[in-house]
């Protein structure tokens, strides 16, 4: 499966022409990339289920919500989808933005509610280490540069220790691992297996954090 190059001109040329006429004549032309792309987001959903549990697929609309915007062009040039993990036990969710020359996965906890982000805030103040040796881990490296990204607090949350030797997690307000793509390995037709390669490489992540949040402090399940 691969995204075509017809797809990926049809969303250059939409960046060049965001306005409701040029789109109306060009309708038959976003059909046939849209089909791509939604073929290309279940390819993916298949590799994964070879190897995780996934509950449902979301692609997102083309179409932009201008109302409280000061950019008023009506529609998003670019494809993007996510796909999230099954139930309650497996926590973390996979995302692809296909966008000329802004193309990106990710993966991980972007707005984790108050709870969640307090109970691993408390579980990296009490042992770093696990997540520690995730980030340092080949793989991860190699896909994801051994860090996460995302926004994060100036100083320490409230009740911790902004001395803590590993502050630098603890301050954190999202943990996403994020990978660049470029047009050219959009197009690569090995450009599908990429993407399942990385997203294959969040795992010990994802199983570290589902763990943490299913349990409570002592290690006993919360489910």
């Amino acid at each position: 499966m691969q995204f075509n190059k017809s797809s990926l001109q049809f969303l250059k040329d939409l960046k060049k022409n965001n306005n409701r006429d040029w789109f109306a004549e060009n309708k038959p032309k976003f059909k046939e990339a849209q089909d791509n792309a939604k073929a290309f987001w279940e390819a993916i959903r298949t590799n994964l289920e070879k190897h995780d549990e996934i509950e449902k697929i979301k692609m997102f609309r083309i179409y932009r919500d201008v109302r409280f915007s000061k950019d008023k062009t009506p529609y998003q040039p670019h494809f993007a989808g996510s796909l999230s993990r099954l139930g309650k036990q497996l926590r973390g969710g996979y995302y692809l933005r296909i966008r000329p020359g802004e193309s990106f996965l990710a993966g991980g906890f972007w707005e984790p509610n108050k709870e969640d982000l307090f109970r691993i805030r408390k579980e990296l103040e009490i042992d770093a280490t696990e997540m520690r040796e995730i980030l340092a881990e080949k793989k991860y490296q190699h896909y994801f540069g051994g860090v996460f990204e995302g926004s994060e607090l100036k100083t320490a949350p409230k009740g911790f220790d902004k001395e803590h030797p590993d502050i630098d997690l603890i301050r954190k307000k999202a943990y996403i691992a994020v990978r660049n793509f470029t047009d050219t390995e959009v197009l690569d037709p090995d450009f599908i297996n990429e993407v399942d390669r990385s997203f294959k490489a969040l795992r010990p992540f994802f199983d570290y954090m589902s763990d943490v949040l299913t349990t409570n402090l002592n290690g006993e399940s919360i489910l």
